[in-house]
């Protein structure tokens, strides 16, 4: 079975259910960042909020009882400034109230500083096995145009403690900054490779509304790739991650075969999954029907709610049918495995339009399996937002 076949089996037969934590809290705001992250100068009470956590994680599993968990992902914010006791307390809270499998994948998203570094032992101690740490680039100056704290030296120094620390670790880069060029690129990569043992995450930079960096580009002070030299620059990253054994099987995802973020994948095949802390996003099935929750993104706001309610859910939208449908449109056809039309029909009440299909076929934007999976090309993931749009319409 080939490697694409293996993905879809293990997709089409495993009963997922994920558990996101957010943990709100960073050193410093990067320039790039619209995530939910918040600046404290003041000591957190790490005492309170992990307490808050369990309590939310206990109301939460009151209300889709019996789930195992799959996966686990400490996210933020900069979950790696937490004490290990913290994530332990958390870790334990999810495993009183829900069944845990005995494979479950635990990552926790770290910054690659050495003091952060210094706590991986305590990580992965209290139950993490897999930690993705952010580098986002592999010299000095770009580290420093992007705000990051830490040095090309640091973060390489972090990715050898995590490789003696985990079976499992993943770090991100940042392509596409300001005068970058694919043959500086290429190199960059060349060299993460050689520190990955298993998967990468490589994102274009982009300029999002309300981030510094949105500021400056909208003044002229900032300058990223022209289309072209974009395209260029994702196409190199294809090219050198698919020759050394780390495909895409996202559109910003590389995994060696069988080393792909589970989590992730729950997310993206449209799966379930519990959003648990402050600014968390949640898929709940609850008899029969999909529920969208999302918390307060204020912590202390957060905080408090949980401690008078038990919970700070502020949105608990029912999805209908065809709400749910281009919701698995928009997140599988991001994956290179593609989708199951048939799912798509049974989530909707009616079929992909085939003339639109034949359509983007004909494009070479989208291919349709031997089995029936519908998949987008290499060439079409650089327009996946048009090509989705199409496919919906």
């Amino acid at each position: 079975m080939s490697r694409a076949k293996a993905k879809q089996a293990r997709g089409a037969t495993q009963t997922a259910f994920g558990v996101y934590v957010h943990w709100p809290f960073c050193l410093s705001k990067c320039p790039y960042c619209d995530f939910n992250s918040h600046v404290r100068h003041a000591a957190i009470d790490e005492a309170r909020f992990a307490n808050a956590f369990a309590r939310e994680i206990e109301t939460t599993a009151a209300r889709i009882p019996g789930r195992e968990v799959t996966s686990i992902f400490l996210g933020g914010g900069t979950p790696s400034l937490m004490q290990p006791q913290t994530v332990g307390a958390i870790l334990e809270a999810i495993g009183k109230h829900w069944q845990v499998a005995a494979d479950v994948e635990v990552t926790l998203e770290a910054n690659p500083t050495s003091v952060e570094a210094t706590r991986f032992a305590g990580y992965r101690a209290a139950g993490v096995n897999r930690v993705s740490l952010g580098v986002q680039a592999l010299d000095d100056a770009s580290l420093k145009a992007l705000g990051r704290l830490h040095s090309a030296r640091e973060a390489l120094d972090a990715v050898a403690i995590a490789r003696k620390a985990f079976e499992r670790y993943s770090f991100d880069l940042i392509y596409a900054r300001p005068d970058q060029t694919p043959q500086m690129w290429a190199a960059e990569l060349q060299q993460a490779i050689g520190e990955a043992a298993e998967h990468l995450s490589l994102y274009q930079l982009t300029i999002e509304e309300g981030t510094p960096f949105f500021g400056l580009h909208a003044a002229g002070k900032l300058q990223t790739p022209d289309e072209a030299v974009a395209r260029a620059l994702y196409d190199v990253t294809q090219e050198i991650c698919a020759r050394h054994g780390l495909p895409a099987y996202e559109i910003s995802n590389h995994a060696r075969d069988g080393a792909e973020c589970r989590h992730n994948l729950v997310y993206w095949r449209g799966q379930e999954y519990a959003g648990i802390g402050p600014g968390a996003h949640g898929r709940l099935d609850i008899n029969g029907i999909r529920h969208a929750t999302a918390t307060e993104k204020r912590p202390e706001a957060w905080l408090m709610r949980v401690e008078a309610n038990g919970h700070g859910v502020v949105t608990d939208d029912s999805l209908n049918s065809e709400e749910r449908a281009d919701e698995f449109l928009l997140m599988g056809l991001r994956l290179a495995e593609g989708i199951d039309p048939r799912r798509y029909a049974t989530l909707a009440g009616r079929s992909l339009d085939p003339d639109r299909i034949a359509l983007l076929r004909e494009e070479g934007a989208i291919a349709v399996d031997s089995d029936g999976r519908l998949r987008v090309t290499q060439a079409g993931f650089p327009v996946l937002d048009a090509v989705v749009a199409d496919l919906a319409a």
